[in-house]
């Protein structure tokens, strides 16, 4: 058996379990790990201006491509700013590795320079951290991190070494080494006929489809479930794009924020709710007593302690997202070949309908720009192929009740933690992992200023992308969520710029900051300028392959709608009378909604 060092012997193993894309900054403790990779050159890295930033760029390339990618840092401050990172992947169930250097195992106890005990402090975001002691263990650790990483709920993993167990000399064969097998609990068929008995038993059945679904790969299936049935999905946040939104089955998003309208009537008139690999998250659900009201449950997810974690099912099933599909599929083929599946034709066509009503007015001529007007031309100048990086913030709660998505991994967002700071640096990650394809971040001006500095890796790495930037100058959620304590306090970002008087009180100059990081920027304070705004945007990221801003310069105050419970949004801008009031709606206002199929 060969001997090398524990570093030598990692790298094999990340090349072997297909985790090759690596983020992250080189450090004095983790430098025995550079070497190997320098020395092996199978692992791609991208160096980051900010740990906190490599680390969503990593989960951002592993939301986008359903691989497992890399964080890398040296000890101390690179762990501790690797956190939020490792926090906003285990929300939302997605699985990187972070690999932190460590000082050597003789002064752990000695508070040495830059020591810490990072693997108490990640425990509580990880599905696994481990300061792994002896040079023996390394082989054993990692394949376990793979496994516990893939296996049930997905989830990150963090792996502290020591540099002198990564020096260590150790007998290793990579040949000998083979990935552990990823357990996923599966339903059985007696579960799959009780599901399918209880979802049959209503009028007005619907199938909410949760981030599970992307993460099991099993978008194609959900679709062929929903049209074997004849009944509506309506999509969460994370699992927005499951089912494209100009699918005639496609009901809109459900929730208090982040929903369209018509979505949250479809999901008032049903009577038996399907939920699928998702969490009944409290900004989906609002008040309990309304959404529950009237309708009975089935939830099936791949983590057992998520079933009733909100309120109790009617039915709860522990599995594997796709692998419950493919057996409630089954179940559903069979009893349509028996000719015994109700119809639901009614019910379906009732639901594509409603898409043509209710519609927010997003064509607006207002200066300073409305924000809606923004998610419009969005609409008509990027196309089907977009793939969208957001996070949180009125910006991302506008976007989610006026863009379009049509694909799975087409809709990036941090949804459960809403990290400020997250766009950008995951929108790098998403870039890596989608090469070639359109990427479009959308931020408000705060989350945008957080983690700025990673512009310059785009710039660096040539990851073109466009960065809508919808600029108020204001925390605009929190603004907005002040409104309760009637007051307008800390919020407001905006200054007398004296050294770019143009931002007429608006502040940083987000033009002059993204150039002075190697990139290109737009303007735009005019919304009759918007289309030509993006398409030079687009222009200049294909010509110079570097990420570029379109900063609009919107009204300051402007109130999106939202709730607390699904019956009672409050609606602060007038809805559309006319389709031209909302040109780009899937289906044009009192149209029949004749979608693809």
């Amino acid at each position: 058996m060969a001997k090398m060092r524990a570093v030598d012997a990692i790298v094999l193993i990340l090349e072997k379990e297909g985790a090759t894309e690596a983020f992250g900054l080189p450090g004095a403790a983790i430098n025995p790990l550079y070497s190997a990779m320098k020395a092996h050159g199978g692992i791609r890295h991208t160096l980051h201006r900010h740990v906190e930033g490599a680390s969503h760029a990593a989960d951002g390339y592993s939301r986008a491509t359903g691989k497992i990618g890399l964080c890398l840092g040296t000890s101390g401050p690179a762990g501790t700013d690797m956190i939020t990172g490792l926090y906003a992947a285990a929300a939302d169930s997605i699985p990187f590795l972070a690999i932190t250097g460590q000082a050597p195992t003789n002064v752990l106890h000695k508070e040495d320079f830059q020591a810490v005990d990072i693997e108490s402090i990640a425990k509580p975001v990880t599905k696994f951290a481990s300061t792994i002691l002896e040079p023996g263990l390394v082989p054993g650790t990692f394949a376990k991190a793979f496994q516990v990483m893939r296996s049930s709920r997905p989830g990150p993993v963090l792996l502290d070494l020591p540099i002198n167990v990564q020096m260590a000399e150790i007998d290793f064969d990579i040949d000998a080494y083979e990935p552990l097998p990823v357990e996923k609990p599966k339903a059985t068929r007696g579960q799959a006929e009780k599901i399918v008995d209880l979802l049959l038993s209503g009028k007005k059945p619907l199938i909410i489809a949760g981030g599970g679904v992307i993460n099991a790969n099993a978008s194609e299936q959900l679709v062929e479930l929903a049209e074997e049935l004849n009944i509506p999905v309506s999509p969460t946040l994370m699992g927005w794009g499951a089912i494209a939104d100009d699918h005639r089955l496609q009901a809109g998003m459900v929730g208090i924020q982040t929903h369209t309208k018509y979505g949250n009537a479809t999901f008032l008139e049903s009577d038996v709710v399907l939920g699928l690999g998702n969490r009944w998250a409290n900004r989906h659900t609002g008040a309990l007593d309304v959404y529950r009201a009237g309708r009975k449950f089935i939830h099936v997810d791949i983590e057992p302690t998520q079933i009733g974690r909100v309120f109790t099912p009617d039915l709860g099933i522990t599995s594997d997202a796709g692998a419950a599909i493919d057996a409630i599929l089954e179940v559903v083929r069979e009893r349509k070949a028996a000719g015994t599946l109700p119809d639901y034709t009614e019910w379906a066509d009732a639901s594509t309908a409603r898409k043509g009503t209710d519609h927010r007015k997003t064509n607006f001529d207002n200066i300073p720009v409305k924000p809606q007007r923004v998610y419009q031309e969005m609409n008509a100048a990027f196309d089907r192929d977009t793939t969208y990086v957001s996070t949180i913030g009125l910006s991302q709660i506008a976007g989610a009740q006026m863009l379009h998505v049509f694909g799975p991994r087409r809709w990036i967002n941090a949804g459960q933690a809403g990290p400020l700071g997250w766009t950008g640096p995951a929108a790098l990650g998403v870039v890596r992992g989608k090469p070639g394809q359109k990427v479009v971040a959308l931020s408000g001006d705060y989350d945008f200023q957080f983690m700025i500095e990673e512009l310059a890796v785009g710039a660096q790495f040539k990851l073109p992308y466009v960065h809508v930037v919808v600029n108020n100058s204001y925390l605009g959620l929190i603004r907005q969520s002040q409104r309760g304590f009637d007051m307008d306090y800390h919020v407001q970002l905006g200054f007398d710029n004296i050294n770019s008087p143009e931002t007429n009180g608006y502040g940083v100059d987000h033009v002059k900051v993204a150039e002075g990081l190697g990139c290109k920027a737009v303007r735009v304070e005019d919304p009759a300028k918007l289309a030509d705004g993006f398409a030079e945007a687009q222009r200049l990221a294909e010509e110079f392959q570097v990420p570029v801003v379109v900063e609009v310069i919107l009204e300051k105050v402007t109130n999106i709608a939202m709730g607390a419970a699904l019956d009672a949004v409050n609606e602060f801008e007038d809805l559309a009378l006319t389709a031209e009031d909302a040109p780009t709606a899937l289906v044009p206002l009192g149209a029949d909604a004749t979608v693809s199929a």
